[in-house]
């Protein structure tokens, strides 16, 4: 198995033990936690239509669509909630769509000409109703207490993604056209409070698809939100993967795999005030689900190497806890998640998703259990920093400890780290806690005068957020040197040459220093030119003294924002 927490943390514990040496352990990677198992089930399928799950006999079933010919058979897999595979549902023609009605005793399959309706506790055919024939896969939805479907015809399977798609539903036991239909393969989505959602996929024949909400708490569907997503200049429109419900019914999220996941609000398909934040960089959404506990949503991707598929992360977007991270990659878990290919149990104590490898044709059902509890976390003993004197330019390492309560992560916890200064407040990124609950911090202050650092532990799916701590430093400016090289003795014939060396410590000078040289003799002090020190800091002085006797040459340097001034002097006996 290849999932996130073991890939991602190991380049993470790499650029630790990379950076050790300095005292940093600033890691890349987002934050990153391991779920409380992952059950991989390889399925015995080639294509995928449908994911349903029944929480009240705990059994997952999973469809293969097999639409390419009229003559293919189909099958649907069942699944226990702890991924053994105990059943299989064959059919005489391709099976597409699932839906579990509320109670959880029946499962209706869609197929090519019919819907087909099974016990659950015996997977035995109960009910055949014939519909119309669909060549594209149907989908299934059982919402307001009646099964709604879609229905697609075309000559050739080629053009099924243009195909016109008609809203059907067996009404009070009756097939019922309902009129609602558009191009391309719609997809429906149950939810609470008897609405249903519909989205339309990008297509063709639809360059800016809708999404909307129907009521279906009476005998025919009634239409209540609706909205295309494309500005005035044809730019934003939805490239639809899936969407769901928030387990009140409130808030809609669409898996949109042009903009991520997009927060609605359920009444009129506005933006949400608060969205989630943005999936990880070539991570693009292709499905999403929230746990009917109302605690979580998984946002499922699909991703290349090190990339995340699958985040699992509070429900609230304002929350910002941690999310757990998935990475699937190679022939143990699939490549990504497929489009509409997760479900939650009813208690959200179990996700279900389905990954594809690249190519398409091979399927793993994985079940992922959030932790069910939360411990808590604080800092302690304040934070201390290193050198004691901070300076402008220079490393500064903060330290602090953080303890949590519970049993050991089974991966390091992070803490976030910002500055403020007089310019405002700097993301210092995150720090990995070590075992014993010490974590260092590295910055680099650039400005003189009071900087305040806080750390922050944002909890995760196993803890909760701690108090934020925070120390004031003084930065103060970056001491400078200037070291001479002068004779004992000298004479007014021949001159006076002096070598010296400049040094400034902190962040590099603008420009290469220009120092003052002063002269000092019986008949007073003046200021001879001035020298400009070279790249590898040395300079030299020449002078021709003009008076015998004790001759000083002092050489300063004012200094700058962020460094301190320096001053040498050399005393020199001029002979004639």
């Amino acid at each position: 198995m290849n999932t996130a927490y073991r890939s991602r943390r190991l380049a993470a514990t790499l650029l630790a033990a990379a950076l050790a040496g300095g005292g940093l352990t600033v890691a890349a990677a987002p934050a990153a936690y391991a779920a409380a198992s992952d059950a991989v089930a390889k399925l015995p399928i080639s294509s995928f239509s449908a994911l349903a799950v029944d929480s009240v006999r705990e059994r997952v079933y999973v469809a293969d669509s097999n639409t390419g010919s009229q003559y293919t058979s189909g099958l649907v897999a069942v699944y226990t909630f702890g991924g053994e595979r105990v059943g299989t549902i064959s059919t005489t023609n391709h099976v597409s769509g699932l839906a579990v009605s509320s109670d959880g005793t029946q499962l209706h399959v869609g197929e090519r000409y019919q819907v087909t309706t099974y016990d659950t506790a015996t997977l035995t055919r109960t009910a055949v109703r014939s519909a119309n024939t669909d060549q594209c896969g149907r989908d299934l939805a059982f919402s307001g207490g009646q099964l709604y479907f879609t229905t697609s015809y075309t000559d050739y399977p080629g053009q099924c993604a243009t195909a016109r798609t008609n809203l059907d539903a067996f009404i009070n036991g009756t097939h019922t056209r309902t009129g609602w239909n558009d191009t391309g393969r719609l997809q429906l989505e149950a939810g609470p409070g008897n609405r249903m959602a519909m989205g339309q996929p990008l297509n063709a024949s639809a360059p800016d698809p809708f999404l909307t909400v129907f009521d279906t708490s009476g005998d025919s569907p009634v239409r209540e939100a609706a909205r295309r997503f494309s500005d005035g200049e044809g730019k934003g429109a939805l490239d639809f993967k899936d969407v769901a419900f928030s387990a009140d019914g409130a808030r809609v999220a669409v898996a949109d795999a042009a903009h991520g996941t997009r927060l609605l609000n359920t009444g009129d398909l506005s933006d949400a005030a608060t969205g989630y934040p943005a999936l990880p960089s070539g991570a693009s959404a292709s499905a999403v689900a929230f746990s009917g506990d109302g605690k979580y949503i998984a946002r499922g991707a699909a991703a290349t190497g090190s990339t995340p598929d699958l985040l699992v992360q509070p429900a609230d977007p304002g929350d910002s806890t941690a999310p757990l991270e998935f990475v699937f990659e190679g022939s143990l878990d699939g490549d990504r998640v497929v489009p509409r290919g997760m479900e939650w149990s009813a208690d959200g104590s179990r996700l279900f998703a389905v990954t594809a490898n690249a190519a398409g044709n091979q399927f793993w059902l994985h079940v992922v259990q959030p932790p069910a509890v939360q411990y808590d976390a604080r800092f302690t003993g304040g934070l201390t920093h290193s050198p004691a004197q901070a300076v402008a330019g220079e490393p500064l390492a903060v330290r602090g400890k953080l303890e949590q309560d519970g049993p050991a992560p089974a991966e390091p916890l992070k803490v976030k780290a910002t500055r403020t200064d007089a310019n405002g407040t700097h993301d210092l990124g995150t720090a990995t806690v070590k075992g014993d609950g010490t974590f260092t911090v590295l910055d680099e202050p650039d400005l003189v005068g009071e900087a305040t650092y806080r750390v922050s532990f944002l909890g995760d799916l196993t803890h909760r957020p701690a108090e934020d701590v925070t120390t004031t430093v003084s930065v103060g400016k970056a001491p400078t040197a200037i070291a001479l090289t002068a004779p004992e003795e000298a004479s007014m014939s021949t001159g006076v040459e002096i070598t010296g060396t400049f040094t400034a410590q902190g962040k590099a000078l603008p420009d290469r220093a220009v120092l003052k040289v002063q002269r000092t003799d019986s008949l007073g002090t003046g200021t001879l030119s001035s020298v400009t020190v070279a790249a590898d800091g040395t300079f030299t002085i020449n002078d021709i003294p003009r008076v015998r006797r004790d001759v000083t040459y002092t050489v300063s340097w004012p200094g700058d924002d962020l460094h301190e001034a320096s001053t040498a002097s050399a005393t020199v006996y001029v002979r004639r």
